[in-house]
């Protein structure tokens, strides 16, 4: 007889499920096939190499003790990986609660009260104190015919996974601004290297032109400009002082650690350039090689399965109760078979009108999944860009510093030879240090574009994924778009 109730039950409800329509919702967003972005032109001066991606502790290969150290501390140290652990904690346990809501409950209750009941009340009044105890066991399971709970807990799970993910790129991203940190303050070293001797060559032309004033050779102009240039060599000096003191501080705040933690870091040696190859395929296997656009592609199949999961509540719903349990009211023993009560069976619910709550929530969700398409779009597209710009950047930089190598070779000529001049009793030895000067903002330039070329291969090495390896496959983002404007609970119109 149940079964007959249930199904004439389910088959009403199925009748007047278009009371609450989902008529004109859908999501928009499609996801950027990775094909679609061509990079052959972009990339036709490199190595193209199947193998060549980084490693997991691309860091290794410079070479450099003290900079596997310090990336080292910042890993374990560093507040902001403790931040994203959390966020992976939180989301984990939103996937538990997602998924506990599936499955059937049981609970256990009971109480002891005692009341009096007035003789102003029919058939029960007595005037007497009287006791009541109660305990039960209550069940119940939603049978999730249409799999919205199931959709949640996929939902709840895909952002679990993103943010897990998220916990990995937060670690490449600490990782590359440490290097970058420490290019940094080697160039800040190279640099006050320049300005000391800069300081040094001012200084000295200032005492030569000053014994040439004195001599009546040089005027006070002469004198002026030369003392204008030692306050400026100054100047420089106290800025590359304090370019060493903030390339320190930011390399502390990395390492999760106070500013004196910074100063104990020894003078880094110049980082050589890592000659890298650009993986072929390069568009698509990014997918896999990026943490971002990992998480990203996890958002869009969560959204997907949330639009799943809104739909379902348009349906009627099916759930089982059951209760069992022993009353008793006054004096007795509360467990005697005439004590016992239960009561079980199906009930059902149809959404009919409700505001237009569930409409709302439809259309919110469609809007979150097209909120991470393209966010998943933005990433793909800045991802492939990065990786081109990257490679074009070092392009330029090796002719740039081809060029400023004989500028530097010439400068240093040019200098032996007023040094020469000046010992054979040719030249002064004032001249030979305006010759110098060119020299110092030459090799000034040089160190300038040795760091920017270091600095743009650890950009190229983090644009590449800086060797994320997935350990959990990542899901098709087409495949989450065609899930999300598909058809099969309800069409529609």
């Amino acid at each position: 007889m149940r079964a007959h109730i249930l199904a004439a039950a389910v088959g009403m409800t199925l009748a007047l499920a278009a009371c609450a329509s989902t008529g004109g919702l859908r999501p928009d967003g499609t996801p950027i096939d990775p094909t679609s972005l061509k990079t052959e032109q972009s990339l036709a001066n490199v190595t193209l190499s199947p193998a060549a991606w980084p490693k997991t502790d691309w860091w290794t290969s410079l070479g450099d003790p003290q900079l596997n150290a310090l990336i080292a501390e910042a890993l374990h140290d560093n507040p902001s990986l403790a931040e994203a652990d959390a966020r992976a904690r939180a989301a984990q346990a939103e996937t538990g609660t997602a998924d506990a809501a599936r499955k059937p409950t049981v609970d256990v209750g009971g109480s002891v009260q005692e009341a009096r009941i007035p003789t102003t009340i029919p058939h029960l009044g007595n005037g007497h104190n009287e006791t009541a105890k109660y305990v039960d066991v209550d069940f119940h399971w939603d049978l999730d015919l249409w799999g919205g709970e199931r959709a949640t807990w996929q939902a709840a799970l895909g952002q679990e996974r993103a943010t897990e993910v998220d916990v990995q790129a937060a670690r490449i991203e600490l990782s590359a601004n440490v290097a970058r940190a420490y290019v940094q303050l080697g160039y800040a070293y190279a640099d006050q290297d320049v300005t000391v001797a800069e300081l040094q060559r001012a200084t000295q032309v200032l005492a030569l032109t000053k014994q040439r004033v004195d001599a009546g050779i040089d005027s006070d102009v002469q004198l002026k400009q030369s003392e204008s240039e030692v306050a400026a060599a100054q100047g420089q000096k106290a800025f590359a002082d304090r370019e060493i003191d903030a390339a320190r501080s930011a390399l502390a705040i990395l390492l999760g650690k106070g500013p004196d933690r910074g100063k104990d870091i020894a003078r880094p040696k110049l980082l050589p350039p890592d000659s890298l190859d650009i993986p072929a395929d390069l568009p698509v296997e990014l997918l896999g090689h990026r943490a971002d656009l990992v998480a990203a592609r996890w958002r869009v199949e969560a959204s997907a399965k949330d639009i799943t999961a809104a739909k379902t509540e348009f349906l009627p719903n099916v759930n089982i109760s059951a209760v069992a349990g022993l009353v008793m009211v006054g004096g007795g023993n509360l467990f005697q078979a005439k004590s016992r009560f239960y009561d079980a069976g199906p009930a059902f619910s149809l959404p009919i009108f409700d505001g237009g709550r569930r409409r709302s929530n439809l259309d919110s969700k469609d809007a979150g999944y097209d909120l991470a398409v393209a966010k998943y779009n933005e990433t793909l597209v800045r991802a492939v860009n990065e990786v081109s710009d990257d490679n074009d950047a070092l392009a330029s930089l090796k002719v740039q510093i081809d060029a400023q190598q004989r500028a530097v070779d010439a400068a240093n000529d040019a200098w032996t030879l007023a040094e020469q001049r000046y010992q054979a009793g040719i030249g002064s030895y004032l001249e030979a240090l305006s010759v110098r000067q060119e020299l110092l903002v030459a090799e000034r330039r040089m160190a300038e574009l040795h760091a920017q070329q270091a600095d743009t291969d650890v950009q190229l090495i983090q644009a590449l994924g800086g060797g994320y390896r997935p350990g959990q496959s990542a899901p098709d983002a087409a495949t989450s778009a065609a899930e999300a404007s598909s058809h099969s609970l309800i069409n529609h119109s």
